[in-house]
């Protein structure tokens, strides 16, 4: 796990994948809760002022299968605040991708090579023969500003109409439909994508101790050992700044070396300093612990 692109602390990679099934929870989400304010009738409104005819517009509504209708028909012709939910929705949808996507690019880097991209899924280069580009994962983070260009235009197409209709309102079609597309394109080709990656995780594994990220067990231990966490934090600072100056790893110091630094440290230290420790640990609720992420998969099951 990452915080600043820095290694940060041993996560599952289950629990990182799944994090993205909560933010396309949300996104479900959001599109059920704009489909309330989509579920209005206007029909009935006339040109902006209603009409003359004795019309049922309730009963209209119930045979075309809408919740309610719309109560002002000035309101009726000149909203388009569903259209702007919608597309807002639409570009968080694409913001999620694009994350998603970025992930993916990083991951399959030589310098990461946590995954490698099936085949169907990737591009050489034109003129470097080793090359295996992400283009599919590049097209999907790239289509995200095309999201974001749509609600921007439908927004700046509406902020200076006065009441009511103005045909400027015909430009509200295109960035819909765009939107639409463009979000099924990528969810489409990510599903196809997502099942088909090759997972290393033999260099996950090595990569999960890297750059010190055992550290913050070192420090957990300590406050077990009823010492202050923030002492315990500039005690074990102390301690990787030692290993970066001796070339050694948090794993190479023996138990005589991390008692110089504080005597709380026991013989049952080196019980914390694997990943599989450090993640078993994390039980709480909405943690990387095997027990948990066997529920989150079985509550995006659900």
């Amino acid at each position: 796990g990452y915080t600043h692109l820095q290694p940060a602390q041993p996560v599952l990679f289950g629990h990182h994948v799944l994090a993205y099934a909560e933010m396309l929870r949300r996104d479900d989400d959001r599109f059920a809760d704009a489909a309330k304010r989509i579920d209005v009738l206007p029909l009935g409104s006339g040109a902006l002022a209603g009409t003359t005819f004795p019309i049922d517009r309730r009963g209209v509504a119930a045979e075309l299968g809408f919740r309610e209708v719309s109560v002002n028909s000035m309101d009726s012709v000149g909203d388009r605040d569903f259209a702007v939910e919608f597309l807002a929705a639409c570009a968080i949808v694409g913001m999620h991708l694009s994350r998603m996507a970025e992930d993916l690019i990083l991951w399959s880097s030589q310098e990461f090579g946590f995954i490698e991209l099936p085949d169907a899924f990737a591009t050489g280069s034109s003129i470097m023969p080793q090359k295996k580009n992400p283009d599919v994962a590049e097209l999907i983070r790239g289509k995200t500003g095309r999201l974001y260009g749509n609600l921007l235009s439908l927004l700046t197409t509406l902020k200076g109409l006065p009441m009511t209709y103005n045909r400027d309102l015909q430009e509200d079609k295109e960035p819909v439909f765009d939107s639409v597309d463009t979000v099924r394109g990528s969810l489409a080709v990510l599903a196809a994508m997502l099942p088909a990656l090759k997972v290393r995780e033999e260099r996950m594994r090595t990569a999960s101790t890297a750059g010190f990220t055992l550290a913050t067990e070192l420090a957990d231990y300590l406050a077990t050992k009823a010492v202050p966490f923030r002492d315990a934090h500039g005690i074990v600072g102390s301690i990787v700044q030692h290993c970066v100056r001796e070339g050694l790893g948090l794993e190479d110091l023996s138990l005589e070396q991390l008692r110089a630094f504080s005597p709380r440290f026991e013989a049952d230290v080196r019980r914390w300093l694997t990943a599989d420790a450090a993640v078993r640990r994390r039980r709480a609720t909405g943690g990387t612990s095997p027990s948990n992420v066997r529920s989150q998969i079985g509550r995006a099951e659900r």
